[in-house]
């Protein structure tokens, strides 16, 4: 038996965009959309906060965060709220996405904070620093260093934790006094409480989830209004970095009473074929008036244009309808209507991810009052227990990466062409799919997959009732675990590359038996209600085939429990889960339901590093004896090393090889990520990554590379070879090919030539002893020579090179050029390990913003125009000025070096 589950999708929410004089992104009169990322005013206390605060948390007697990542979590501790805690005129925010109106919060009387003085319109705030977000208030430092630290390597070691404000004037004209007015932020990090000329409006305490309060009641028309919002990020509240500060985009949302709902509609197909596809359509309508309303709904949909976005030929028109809204009150509507020849969304490389707009007026009385617009896909989705995942009835091998929500050394503030960099280089890797661990991501990150082609396991929960760490998402589970599932879903449903929801990551509840498989069942009923077209599921390490967890998920999400953990010879001395494989076990117990795993490998390295001897195995716990240099705070970069529960990549292939009917695998990391830096957490960032924080690609990237992109020629020789330390030493050599096989050259005398047996992924030549010169190597397939790739010795370090990864870029302040440095010897090859000072300039209408080496354990601000290269390379981002068009020109110069200098136009 196969269980062949078939999803038929959509893609996402937004507005037609005119770009007005004053910054106003305009659909038509009745609906306005206002970024208002400029202008604010911020300041983080130094000292002892205010006493304005969400809840009472408890007392944190264990800070040290160097724990291993699966260890097992723990019971929650019980506080009881004292009376002052604005708590009770929070929770109202959650109401539109609690179901039960039971359930419903009710505001108390009064107005909490109102004499505070930051929330007054009167209050000084010119000493307060400008910001323009989105903004992460922790990014440019400085790093805790040495332990103990107020903030470990688990968090990053940046300032992260903290209380801190923003303000903001809000120009409201006359003209709009008859109009709703919302505040939608995208993400506050965290425990957001905004006021409004005085007065508590709502907040939202989750730091991932997007949120919409209503100004209205509190707007004076036709005068300045005083925005504040208090965040409050707690220490001891997450394993990674989490940010700080508004550090998604935040927007002002001028509506008619009668208007569209938030993220109010959900476009799903069906009968979808290569001639006709049927699009069903829902849209919520929201009355704010006092009287019912009849209004007609008209919808277009049209193509997207894959080079401009924007709206190109018509395809269909949905029949009008008429419906009446009752004063007060939300109504839904259905459409639906036959589309010809659909062009199908689907992931590239192997089939092209289209899009459709849909854009829906509202008429009254003959008079437009909004328009809204739904970008989607066309997509049929099965999740086979045999065959795996099958894409418009094709099946697609999933080759997937876990990726957190910072974008190094910008930090937690989101960048769209930083997001799509990182995408960028993922595709060139051969990935296909990304799982957001363990958090909804910034919204414009979803546009970016849906339009690059990427799927996507949207996520959003890392803790449920028992807590991973003192103070993260535990706390707020019980009131909050219903609007934050049912808010993600709806920001997030229409998107085509969303193939399914994932309400969970290594629960404690898996180890609570019956009592945490309810948990799991209630998340996966509020999915399914807010979205029955896609599988909800949740990620195990630990819940085996015969406990109850499973059973509640539609899709079987193993974190490395396929390859086994602590199964191998070499780790046999580690505590912690043992597991042996279980692709078997679960297929045997579940044998309707699709197996992919969601988090494989956890192999670590530095970029550029080799450390002797090289284990002589496939797959090894990096220790400081084997694969790691603490003095230094390196692991070896012979991609054997992992963390205490993690395998290798080779050996990760193996088990799925041996299990094909296994969909296929996320990667534990795509890239490095600031926080949780294993083994070394002195150190700043992640050792996980197939590419380091600064972007580099790291030797894995290739091994992955050869398995992902089978038909693209390459081979890939590993180490360098520059070791006048080692003239005569053993200096193993490894090669990573597409090819079956390939020979070895060194100073042009072969050193035979290895074939690929089975379940072998690359080429090891172990006993070669170091003699300077060049190494090279033929990769063959199939007899015939198929890649080649060299590696010679460098000179002593002489110059420096600047190369961009964009030449032009747009003169709108956000806009960002990426540009590596290299140092090179005399004749221009990489000096692997030149470690030298570079000073970065730049003149001209753009600015540094950051710079970075890669190094897990530097621990340098990243705003320093000043960086130590790392094994021969640097980054320095660069940013150009809003409204400047130009060149920029940006310099690097090194002691002892010839310097270099790259030109960057503006327009």
């Amino acid at each position: 038996m196969q269980l062949k589950t078939v999803r038929c999708i959509c893609s996402f929410i937004t507005l037609t965009i005119f770009l007005l004089p004053d910054g106003i992104s305009q659909v038509n009169p009745a609906r306005e959309r206002i970024s208002i990322n400029e202008g604010w005013r911020f300041m983080k206390y130094t000292s002892t906060p205010d006493k304005l605060i969400y809840d009472i948390r408890p007392e944190v007697a264990d800070r040290n965060d160097n724990v291993v990542a699966d260890s097992k979590p723990t019971e929650a501790v019980a506080v009881t709220a004292a009376t002052n805690v604005l708590k009770s005129w929070i929770l109202p925010s959650a109401n539109d996405f609690i179901k039960d109106p039971a359930k419903q919060h009710q505001r108390p009387g009064g107005n909490p904070g109102s004499d505070f003085p930051f929330v007054q319109s009167n209050f000084n705030d010119a000493s307060w620093e400008p910001v323009n977000l989105p903004h992460d208030w922790a990014i440019k430092g400085p790093f805790f260093k040495g332990d103990p630290a107020e903030v470990g390597g688990g968090m990053g070691r940046l300032p992260s934790p903290g209380v801190a404000w923003y303000r903001r004037k809000l120009t409201i004209p006359v003209t709009d006094k008859d109009k709703m007015i919302y505040l939608d932020i995208d993400g506050a990090m965290s425990y957001a409480m905004v006021w409004l000329n005085g007065n508590l409006v709502g907040g939202w305490p989750y730091g991932y989830n997007s949120f919409r309060l209503n100004l209205t009641p509190y707007i004076k028309p036709g005068s300045d209004n005083q925005l504040a919002i208090r965040l409050d990020n707690p220490a001891n509240s997450a394993r990674w970095y989490p940010g700080g500060g508004l550090y998604r985009n935040v927007w002002l949302t001028k509506l008619a009473p009668v208007h569209i709902a938030q993220w109010g509609t959900f476009i799903h197909t069906k009968n979808v074929s290569a001639t006709a596809a049927t699009v069903d359509l829902a849209i919520t309508l929201e009355n704010n008036s006092t009287t019912n309303q009849r209004i007609d709904l008209v919808t277009e949909i049209f193509t997207i244009n894959e080079k401009t976005g924007k709206a190109g030929n018509k395809a269909t028109t949905f029949p009008r309808s008429t419906n009446t809204v009752p004063a007060g009150k939300k109504i839904q509507t259905d459409n639906s209507v036959v589309l010809n020849n659909p062009m199908l969304w689907g992931p590239a490389p192997a089939q092209k991810p289209n899009l459709y707009l849909a854009v829906t007026k509202v008429y009254a009385n003959n008079k437009i009052i909004d328009e809204y617009e739904t970008r989607f896909g066309i997509r049929t989705l099965q999740f086979d227990a045999e065959k795996g995942l099958l894409v418009n009835g094709k099946p697609v091998r999933i080759q997937g990466v876990n990726q957190h929500h910072d974008l190094g050394a910008l930090g937690a503030a989101f960048n769209t062409r930083a997001a799509e960099r990182q995408l960028e280089l993922l595709r060139e890797l051969g990935c296909n799919a990304i799982r957001l661990s363990h958090n909804p991501p910034a919204p414009e990150l979803l546009e970016l997959t849906d339009k690059m082609g990427f799927l996507v396991i949207d996520e959003i929960f890392d803790s449920w009732e028992r807590k991973k760490t003192p103070h993260d998402f535990h706390l707020i589970f019980p009131d909050w675990y219903e609007p934050d599932t049912r808010s993600f879903i709806r920001r997030d449903k229409n998107h085509p590359s969303i193939i399914a929801w994932s309400f969970g990551n290594e629960v404690g509840e898996q180890y609570t038996g019956d009592t945490g498989a309810v948990v799991a069942r209630k998340l996966a009923e509020i999915v399914h209600d807010e979205d029955s077209t896609r599988p909800a599921t949740a990620s195990m390490n630990y819940a085996k085939p015969d406990m109850p967890f499973p059973a509640a998920l539609d899709l079987l999400c193993l974190n490395y429990q396929g390859e086994g953990i602590r199964d191998a010879p070499a780790y046999a001395h580690l505590k912690g889960i043992r597991t042996s494989p279980l692709y078997p076990a679960f297929h045997s117990k579940f044998p309707n339901k699709m197996i992919v795993s969601s988090e494989t490998a956890s192999t670590l390295s530095s970029r550029g590093t080799y450390i002797f001897p090289v284990y002589n195995g496939i797959s090894a716990p990096v220790s400081d004896s084997t694969g790691g240099d603490p003095d230094n705070r390196f692991v070896s970069a012979y991609e054997l090393y992992t963390a205490a529960f993690g395998a290798s990549p080779d050996k990760v292939f193996t088990s799925q090889d041996k299990h094909p009917y296994v969909a296929g695998e996320f990667v534990w990391s795509g890239w490095d990520y600031i926080g949780e830096p294993t083994p070394y957490y002195t150190a700043r960032s992640s050792y996980s990554g197939i590419i380091d924080l600064a972007g580099f690609k790291k030797d894995r990237f290739f091994l992955y590379q050869a398995r992902w992109r089978p038909n693209l020629p390459m081979a890939h020789i590993l180490p360098h070879w520059t070791w006048p330390e080692r003239t005569g030493m053993i200096t193993p050599v490894h090669v990573f090919t597409s090819g079956d096989e390939a020979e070895l050259f060194l100073n042009n005398k072969s050193l035979g030539r290895k074939k690929k047996g089975p379940y072998e992924y690359r080429l090891r030549w172990d006993s070669v002893q170091y003699t300077p010169g060049t190494l090279r190597v033929v990769a063959y397939r199939n007899g015939k020579p198929w890649a080649y790739d060299t590696a010679h010795t460098a000179g002593a370090a002489a110059k420096l090179k600047l190369q961009p990864d964009r030449s032009l870029i747009k003169a709108d302040g956000t806009d960002l050029s990426f540009i590596t440095l290299r140092v090179t010897d005399a004749q221009g090859i990489l000096a692997p390990d030149a470690s030298d000072l570079i000073s970065f300039s730049v003149s001209g209408p753009g600015e540094i913003v950051a710079t970075d080496n890669g190094d897990a354990a530097n621990l340098d601000p990243f705003p320093s125009p000043v960086r130590n290269a790392f094994k021969g390379l640097a980054l320095v981002i660069v940013r150009a000025k809003k409204g400047a068009p130009g060149v920029i020109t940006v310099t690097a110069t090194g002691k002892g070096l010839a310097s270099a200098k790259t030109i960057i136009k503006t327009n």
